[in-house]
């Protein structure tokens, strides 16, 4: 499981430099855990319980319109921590599933672990102050592309940034996370190729 951990701290030294000792307390407080596909980690209407990192796998985040048709509103690849933050931060009722589209190897801490991690650790908070700042301008860029940019696009865009996305998720999900039905990005794809 050394390897889940070498995952996350080469993740977490992209963004903060994680002295040894805050190493120390995240392999106190994380634990490894393999997730079959389809398997929801967190279901709406609940607190979500966990903050996830994403060492190998795929995972969305979705939630039901008024109709109950799912809506994909974020989809993902290790290494990525990955959670419905603001529920999860403030211990609220979420109304969004997280679920693995594929088997997935993560790390997972609790929501009070990551309380008393952060009092024992000296960096903790910076790095998530960081990676909330970071999980902020992604979604402030998905808002802003979903406003002015065309359906095509938008897949552009994914297929130039994240092609491990276009390679491993159905179809229906890319349509969904794009805001376009599944037979307009059967047709788009058609037309660039």
């Amino acid at each position: 499981m050394d390897r889940y951990f070498d995952e996350m701290f080469a993740y977490i030294n992209q963004i903060w430099d994680i002295p040894e000792g805050d190493k120390a307390v995240c392999r106190l407080f994380f634990k490894p855990v393999q997730v079959k596909k389809d398997t929801l980690l967190d279901v709406a209407g609940k607190i979500p319980n966990y903050h996830n990192f994403i060492v190998s796998g795929y995972m969305r985040n979705f939630h039901r319109d008024e109709k109950g048709n799912e809506v994909t509103v974020d989809l993902n690849d290790g290494p990525r921590f990955f959670t419905s933050y603001f529920h999860f931060m403030n211990r609220s009722i979420s109304n969004e599933n997280l679920q693995c589209v594929t088997d997935c190897e993560i790390l997972r801490i609790s929501r009070d672990d990551v309380d008393q991690s952060a009092a024992m650790g000296k960096t903790q908070k910076d790095y998530t102050i960081k990676v909330l700042q970071q999980k902020m301008e992604q979604d402030k860029e998905r808002i802003h592309d979903m406003g002015n940019l065309t359906a095509e696009q938008r897949y552009l865009k994914l297929l130039r940034n994240q092609p491990n996305i276009i390679r491993n998720f159905p179809l229906k999900y890319i349509a969904s996370y794009l805001g376009i039905k599944p037979e307009s990005l059967s047709r788009i794809r058609k037309e660039i190729t």
